[in-house]
């Protein structure tokens, strides 16, 4: 390929993930994209590149795997033009822009040389190496590669400057992040333009460090391992918990329908590598409940059995809510504070009338005996005892308490049956249905939000990504509601801390150590994002 079309990025200085702005040119429209390996991935990301202008040459060891490749993919394009995404023209013209080739050196011409094979480190090892005697010097390489080290993969090239990491998320043309992640010898002018490219192709990339999990893998894991946890402890059933997660949480599907359709052998996989990259750190712990389901061959609705049971003739299980209760007694709304002016807002609506308050104790309201409370990640029956209040009855985070179908509530083990009844009863006349979990510390969204924000910060502290780039990656990645540290900020990063610094001591474990970031945020008085 001619000179002009080629990035000129030889001798830059290594990436750093601290910038997510577009600060360099990306490749030329009239450079040349190879995609070696045509599965679901593959396909997906050929279809990317071709839709924005590029020749793609298409590769598979699999006879005829190219073509039908590319046969999927224009049937992509006559929908999107059936549709009114691209016109006629425009789709024909996409789709004359693949080509099936059947040997590396056919991808000579090629500017960008994208692999989507096998997760395998000795394939991509051996891949890239064949084609560093092919492609011209100025050629990159892009490896999609979820769970692989960018820098191992790059530790058996001549030149590992030229390698980074274009990972996709699945559907890759309708899923819109792309993490762009630098190994140790990657050059920073190879991150910058794929970062550009990723941008001119429509997508949202964030820059990353190549440690394990990149950004999405390793954020995520707490969204199932607290979870798992609390199904463990008995805390609730795994649709109520789903039910919890959707419905106050604003997640888009609860942790056991995720886990489910993601199958539980890719996601048991991923979390064990993750927890074996960190050398066993118990942040990422596997769960016993998913060992057995990998175990019993259950993966999830592949299988037709995980979590719920997917046959024919199988019920669906409900989310547990608890029987209509009367709200008796006096009701008293305490401080100004997001979820007390959210429920003041609800029980006007439903009619019910109450006194307000000053703030006292960080209560949020009583009615009759019972005071109500938002988890700081002690148990009910913790915090009845250390405050004295018998009827403790606790409520779960949710991301927006004005339009929440659902709250999970947990009472002290001294609160009067009748207090119980009557916080309940409260809450369903504002409008949300209550599930009762067994007492356990943190509830629910709380625990897990908690989780996901220490997580976050760490990798952040950890120089793996920014703060946008985090929070982008988890909202555009796996279509989380809020960034988890944007999330953090909005709750209180010292409630955020003190609620996991609550989980530590009720556990006494490891798991819940508090990332640096977030202290120092709280020392400063300042948000994350400050």
């Amino acid at each position: 390929m001619p000179k002009a079309c080629r990035p000129s990025w030889k001798n830059g200085p290594r990436t750093s993930p601290e910038s997510d702005a577009v600060s360099h040119a990306p490749l030329p429209q009239q450079a040349v994209i190879a995609v070696v390996g045509t599965g679901a991935m593959g396909a997906g990301i050929a279809q990317v590149a071709a839709q924005a202008g590029h020749v793609v040459k298409l590769l598979d060891n699999r006879p005829g795997a190219a073509q039908k490749a590319i046969d999927g993919i224009c049937t992509q394009f006559a929908k999107m033009a059936d549709k009114g995404k691209l016109t006629v023209e425009q789709a024909q013209a996409a789709g004359a822009r693949l080509r099936a080739v059947e040997a590396l050196s056919e991808l000579a011409d090629c500017a960008l040389v994208v692999e989507a094979i096998v997760e395998n480190l000795e394939a991509k090892q051996k891949l890239y190496a064949d084609l560093e005697g092919i492609v011209s010097e100025d050629c990159i390489f892009g490896t999609n590669t979820s769970s692989i080290s960018v820098t191992a993969i790059g530790a058996a090239l001549k030149r590992p400057e030229r390698l980074a990491g274009l990972h996709f998320f699945n559907p890759a043309p309708l899923m819109a992040l792309v993490e762009i992640v630098s190994g140790l010898a990657t050059d920073k002018t190879v991150a910058d333009t794929l970062f550009a490219s990723a941008a001119a192709w429509g997508k949202t990339p964030v820059h990353a460090k190549s440690t394990p999990g990149f950004i999405v893998n390793r954020v995520a894991r707490p969204y199932y391992a607290e979870a798992l946890r609390l199904a463990q402890e008995g805390a609730a059933d795994y649709a109520t918990i789903d039910a919890v997660m959707r419905e106050a949480g604003g997640f888009r599907m609860g942790p056991f329908e995720l886990m489910d359709m993601i199958g539980h052998d890719v996601n048991f996989a991923v979390t064990n590598s993750v927890w074996r990259a960190f050398y066993n750190d118990q942040r990422f712990l596997p769960s016993l409940i998913q060992q057995e389901l990998v175990d019993a061959g259950f993966y999830g609705r592949k299988s037709g059995r995980g979590f719920y049971d997917y046959r024919p003739d199988a019920a669906k299980p409900e989310a547990q809510s608890e029987a209509a209760q009367v709200p008796a007694g006096k009701i008293v709304l305490f401080g100004e504070s997001t979820v007390a002016e959210a429920l003041a807002e609800r029980l006007e609506h439903s009619g019910l009338s109450f006194s307000r308050a000053p703030d006292a104790d960080g209560r949020i309201a009583e009615i009759g005996r019972a005071v109500l409370y938002v988890t700081d990640g002690r148990s009910a029956t913790q915090r009845a005892a250390e405050s004295g209040v018998a009827n403790t009855v606790l409520i779960d985070l949710a991301l927006d308490y004005g339009t929440a179908k659902r709250l999970a509530i947990a009472a002290a083990e001294q609160c009067d049956p009748a207090a119980v009844s009557a916080a309940t009863g409260l809450l369903q006349a504002a409008g949300f249905a209550v599930s009762r979990f067994l007492d356990v510390p943190g509830l629910a969204v709380m625990r897990t939000v908690a989780m996901l924000a220490n997580e976050a910060a760490d990798a952040v502290n950890q120089g793996v990504c920014s703060e946008s780039a985090a929070d982008a990656a988890m909202r555009l990645g796996v279509n989380y509601p809020q960034g988890p540290l944007a999330w953090a900020d909005a709750v209180g990063v010292a409630t955020i801390r003190d609620v996991l610094a609550h989980l530590g001591a009720s556990y006494g474990e490891d798991r819940y150590r508090i990332s640096p970031l977030i202290q120092r945020a709280v020392h400063a008085g300042r948000k994350i994002h400050d």
